[in-house]
Parts: structure tokens; sequence; C-alpha cells
């Protein structure tokens, strides 16, 4: 009865700090990321001086540079974005549904111009704010960061300089879990499950895309799976404002895979 009754404060509490949004003003997103070449020994000499340098912040006396190479993609400086998936929440017919797009390519760039455009265009028809699961902390900078790196000019909702902490149009699922507590961590795979949200986790993790990417050469595969993240991220929002989560009838896809080398 006491965990019960804490789970109905914690939901109660979610409600009222998020009664002030409008699920149709938000984009969940995911994204996917990758190093920059399949191995270490591809990268050139400053760069490989470069991460030698940086992973010495956490690789264990017995590693080498490169046998944490497998890790740089989490790092915007070495890494790059293979895909970023989205959703937007709507209204038909007094039912809710979540439409799903995803932007993906070999090349970095060609997928954030395609992005960035979306990013644009919906900001001239709403209040944009953008929602991922430790989006703060990853998401959100890295993709403003591999913008700059490729000479991309910011979209206005990612573009926060000089901004108040609250003129800036970033939700966080992990943030909002956290309720101030700063050291808290939690997985969007164990708040699926505590909220009883299927995993996302059917398939492949976050740290097996690298070699999906560079082994298998499957692009489908990584967007389908991080197109799964952002469906758990719109529920998690959803169960948030103690609404009930959608059946797979009100999701859809409107991504294409036109290319058969994907």
């Amino acid at each position: 009865m006491k965990d019960l009754v804490l789970c109905k404060n914690i939901e109660f509490k979610l409600n009222i700090m998020l009664d002030y949004l409008n699920p149709d003003e938000i984009i969940f997103l995911d994204i996917e990321t990758v190093p920059q070449t399949s191995n270490y020994e591809e990268l050139n000499e400053t760069f490989k001086y470069l991460w030698n340098k940086k992973s010495t912040g956490f690789r264990k006396p017995e590693e080498s540079a490169a046998d944490v190479y497998q890790r740089a993609g989490i790092y915007s400086e070495f890494g790059k974005i293979v895909c970023i998936s989205t959703g937007y929440l709507y209204i038909e017919e007094n039912e809710q549904y979540l439409r799903l797009k995803s932007f993906y390519n070999h090349d970095e760039k060609e997928l954030l111009l395609e992005f960035g455009q979306m990013l644009n265009t919906f900001s001239k028809r709403k209040n944009l704010q953008l929602c991922a699961h430790n989006g703060k902390e990853f998401d959100f900078p890295y993709i403003a960061r591999r913008m700059l790196i490729n000479n991309i000019t910011l979209p206005k909702v990612l573009d926060i300089a000089g901004k108040k902490p609250w003129e800036v149009s970033f939700l966080d699922t992990m943030e909002l879990w956290k309720f101030g507590d700063f050291k808290n961590y939690t997985s969007l795979e164990l708040l699926s499950a505590v909220f009883g949200i299927p995993t996302p986790k059917d398939d492949i993790n976050g740290s097996e895309v690298a070699g999906v990417y560079y082994n298998e050469n499957n692009l489908e595969r990584i967007v389908k799976y991080c197109e799964k993240d952002v469906i758990t991220i719109a529920q998690l929002f959803l169960r948030f404002k103690g609404d009930a989560i959608m059946n797979d009838q009100h999701i859809h896809s409107v991504t294409t895979f036109s290319n058969p080398n994907l």
C-alpha cells in the first residue's frame, strides 16, 4: 500500500508539472551515434594523439587508446550522428496518435541539414519544444555541436546562447524524473519497466550500434531501433501526464528505406 501511495504521489506531481505543456508542440527525439571511423588505426595522427589524451580519463591502465575506441561515438568531437528519429503527437477524431519520422544517412551533413530544415519549418507553425531522455546531457548538445562542425546554421530552438534557463525549449524525461536529484541517473529501459511501457531494447542496445553500422552495414536496423526509443520517450511523457499509453495501432512511421545499401 505504501508503494502504491508513493507511485500515485509521484504521478500527481508530474501531472501538475506538465499541465502547462501542449503535447502537439513537442518533438520527441533520439539520436544514434558511432565513432568517426571503424577503428582507431583509421584516424589521422592528430586525432590519434587527441584520442590518446581524451581516453586517459576513463581507460584502465592495461587498456590502450585503441582498446577503448569503440566508445568514441559518445563524444561529439570524435563521433558522428547516423540517425535522428523524431516523433510528433496529434489528435484525430478524438484519438491521440504518434507520427514517426527518421533522418538517416552515411553523410552526416545531409542528415543534419534535413533535420534542421524540419525544425525550422515546424517552428514557424508551433511553439516548438524538443524532448529526449537525457537529452540535455547528450542528444541536444551533440546535435548542436555536430551542426557547427559541419558548418550548419543552428535552428532557433537549438541556438540557446544567451538565453535564460526558462527560455530554453528543452524537455528531458530523465530530468523530470530526478525532481532535483542531481546524482540520480535512471535509464529509459528502467523507467519503461516501472511505468509498464514495452521495452525498446528487444533487438540491439546502444553499445552495439557501432558494430551494426560498421560490421553489418545495416543502417535500417539502427533506424528501427532508434524509432523504438522515441516511441518509449513519448509513452513515458504520456504516463508522466497521467495518460494511458498508446497502442500500436495509434503509432505509425513515415520513414522510408529507398536505398538497398542502407
